[in-house]
């Protein structure tokens, strides 16, 4: 096996299991520990992997906190967005008091709301707009707003959230990692996804494939407190962690 198809190999392998010893490498690839040694010790200079005691880790990918605008963002993985908000949209029910939150996914779980008896509140400006036009009974959350992402937040909107008790609620996010969980760049975005986590039953991350092992500056909920909606898993590691429907189409 040449060089290059070895590092490959080694990467494919920490992609699916976050962590591997020398000799399970050493094992899988067929080759001395030596030579394994030595492939980590390359592949740690690169920074494609971060070497340990006895094996190496996965490195996740580290985001800044700026953030695109939301018809910038509503425009990348359209078509898996649209996926996972048509999906999403069926587990409503007509008996619901649901909160849907800001972002361009959880937006798209609107475009595919049909008649329903469901009471909805939201934080998303755009979410609330789309609300009103299908004729669905909904509440817009209070606070300061967010040009960037369309949303509310603040003080304000975290006191009017504590006094609702949501059946459902549908969350975006924009990382989700193993040891991080989920995650976004602003603080108060944060305490708003946080807080109405907190007053859910039930709770739906919805996120494409690419917020994978990506992790920003903030982290909102453990990976366990909910369960993901994405059009596909791209590490199984992650389904150990925490309950995670593929959508196909």
């Amino acid at each position: 096996m040449l060089t290059q198809e070895r590092y490959r190999t080694i990467i494919d392998i920490l992609s699916e299991r976050d962590a591997a010893t020398v000799t399970e490498l050493a094992n899988a690839l067929g080759i001395s520990e030596s030579t394994i040694r030595r492939d980590l010790t390359a592949l740690d200079r690169e920074g494609r992997l971060r070497k340990v005691y006895g094996g190496a880790t996965a490195i996740n990918r580290t985001e800044g906190a700026l953030e695109d605008e939301v018809k910038v963002r509503d425009q990348i993985m359209a078509q898996e967005k649209d996926l996972i908000g048509e999906y999403a949209a069926t587990l409503i029910n007509n008996d619901d008091f649901i909160y849907i939150d800001s972002g361009t996914t959880t937006s798209r779980l609107i475009d595919h709301i049909g008649a329903s008896r469901a009471v909805f509140v939201t934080n998303g400006i755009i979410h609330a707009q789309k609300l009103l036009s299908k004729g669905l009974n909904a509440y817009m959350i209070c606070g300061r707003i967010k040009p960037v992402t369309a949303s509310v937040i603040g003080s304000e909107g975290i006191n009017y959230l504590q006094r609702f008790n949501f059946t459902k609620a549908f969350i975006g996010t924009n990382g989700i990692d193993v040891t991080s969980g989920y995650t976004t760049p602003d603080s108060d975005e944060a305490i708003m996804k946080s807080k109405a986590i907190e007053k859910s039953f039930a709770v739906f991350v919805l996120a494409d494939h690419s917020k994978f092992r990506r992790v920003y500056p903030v982290t909102f909920a453990e990976l366990k407190k909910c369960c993901i909606i994405t059009d596909k898993l791209p590490y199984s590691s992650f389904s150990d962690k925490t309950i995670i429907r593929e959508v196909r189409s």
